[in-house]
């Protein structure tokens, strides 16, 4: 099991001061595919833009989706187990991952250059915290390290972990229109 995610709330009292509303490790957690390690972490989410910051409930209390709510963004930790662990030896097979996906979001089909390939109709920051990963285009690829930032927009793209150490990816999604029609 990965090391849970610690997530801080900062929020209003009774009286408008701002006090720590939460400090602990963050609830809303699903296990991706079945697959052991690889897991998604939603510290919180938006509905629309500009986002309201009346009330206290948590707003990453909802059901895990890929895609972020239409005219929001989500925020999320993501554990990528190695490829070996992800897959097996299936690395010519897309994993099923509708349960936060949809079936919508991939791309990958046979002939794929690897079953993680997925495209969404989003901007997204993912942020390398931990370990190593290879962040796969339709044509080329790039090794992503801690403190490195991709800008995905729209992309059709796949997240190789080609290590034996799980990789921690922070990712922020906006929602975005799309670019297939």
């Amino acid at each position: 099991m990965l090391k849970p995610v610690r997530r801080i709330i900062a929020a209003h009292n009774e009286n408008g001061k701002s006090y720590i509303q939460e400090d602990g490790d963050a609830p809303n957690i699903t296990n991706t595919g079945g697959v052991e390690g690889f897991s998604w972490t939603e510290l919180w989410a938006v509905d629309n833009a500009p986002a309201s910051n009346e009330g206290n409930e948590d707003s990453a209390d909802r059901e895990i989706r890929l895609q972020p709510p239409s005219k929001g963004n989500v925020f999320r930790i993501v554990d990528i187990p190695p490829d070996t662990l992800r897959f097996g030896e299936n690395l010519d097979q897309a994993p099923d991952n509708t349960a936060v996906s949809g079936d919508e979001a991939y791309a990958a089909g046979s002939g794929s250059r690897h079953p993680g390939f997925h495209k969404t109709k989003t901007v997204d920051y993912a942020i390398i915290l931990e370990g190593e990963v290879v962040a796969m285009m339709d044509v080329g690829e790039t090794p992503m390290g801690p403190g490195d930032v991709l800008i995905q927009r729209g992309t059709n793209h796949a997240w190789s972990n080609r290590t034996d150490k799980a990789c921690r990816i922070a990712f922020v999604l906006i929602d975005a229109e799309d670019l297939t029609g």
